[in-house]
């Protein structure tokens, strides 16, 4: 995961060291050069990634046609050396997925972050249903969808069974669900809330392993195909507390010394680790095994379908 296009964004949303609105250590960058982000690409393939995800610090792609036309740009060289691509930019309308689908992108990262209820307590700038628009325009393109959500925003339990509520009964369950333990971070509200002895801060960046595991583990059930990805805060846990999460249902990371803005286990420490459980990257454009069950037919996978609403 490579941040193309780092601080200014105009959101709030009350975890993010990249919003203007929010005083952090994160200083606003242009977006990165076609060729840097390619050549960032050959390391993270040569390293072993097999997916390659460019994120930039937007609420929208709007009306930036010059930048979007260099994301193009990016795409179809990052597809071209046969990994699989991926791009989180904000909000997206029909037109603009498509055009990423032509340019060969396989996927695309919207987090839903929380569920419908706790959501306006984390962000006021974009609404539930804007994100859910954009996944159904990524969706119609025919771009995979990677979406998932955040654990420590001082939600309840109940928040997190209803955003794996809405995602397990979106039209189709999406191809990749993220599951992020909060990263606090001075200056955010939410990491200011942390820090500060004085304020009730109960579930905020409070997560450990057991959490995690529950999450990871339902989200297996609820959506059996679907890549679970151990994403965000890994460097709080324990590789036997990271084990815990892979035998609960994980089958991805997300790999790089950062994600986005926040610090991720280094490349060789991420090589170690698999080597030490006896993991083997899958190869790119190509899903997760089918379960020696399901093959036997001891076990059906049917299809969970939303309301039109697509969350209840």
């Amino acid at each position: 995961l490579l941040s193309i296009k780092t601080g200014g964004c105009t959101e709030d949303c009350s975890y993010c060291s990249q919003s203007t609105r929010h005083k952090t250590f994160v200083k606003p960058t242009p977006t990165m050069k076609v060729q840097e982000v390619l050549e960032a690409a050959k390391r993270a393939k040569d390293a072993g990634s097999t997916r390659f995800c460019m994120g930039a610090a937007w609420r929208e792609l709007g009306n930036k046609k010059n930048a979007f036309n260099h994301i193009l740009n990016m795409v179809r060289g990052v597809n071209g050396m046969g990994l699989e691509v991926c791009c989180t930019l904000g909000m997206l309308n029909a037109e603009q997925a498509r055009q990423l689908k032509d340019a060969g992108l396989t996927a695309y990262n919207h987090n839903l972050d929380t569920s419908p209820e706790h959501y306006p307590n984390v962000i006021t700038t974009r609404t539930y249903e804007d994100r859910l628009e954009t996944i159904a325009n990524v969706r119609e393109a025919g771009i995979s969808v990677c979406c998932g959500g955040i654990l420590g925003l001082g939600e309840k339990e109940t928040d997190r069974v209803g955003l794996l509520h809405v995602l397990a009964t979106l039209p189709e369950h999406p191809e990749s669900v993220p599951i992020n333990a909060l990263v606090a971070v001075e200056g955010t509200p939410l990491g200011d809330a942390d820090a500060d002895e004085g304020v009730d801060s109960d579930g905020i960046a409070n997560v450990d392993s057991f959490d995690m595991a529950r999450m990871i583990a339902t989200a297996r059930i609820v959506m059996p195909r679907t890549m679970v990805r151990l994403s965000a805060g890994r460097l709080s846990f324990s590789d036997a507390e990271q084990y815990l999460m892979f035998q609960a249902g994980a089958n991805s990371i997300f790999n790089g010394d950062k994600l986005l803005t926040t610090d991720n286990p280094a490349f060789d420490s991420d090589t170690a680790l698999f080597q030490k459980l006896g993991f083997v990257g899958k190869p790119a454009h190509a899903g997760p095994r089918v379960a020696p069950s399901e093959m036997l037919g001891e076990i059906e996978i049917t299809k969970v379908h939303g309301s039109e609403q697509q969350y209840a």
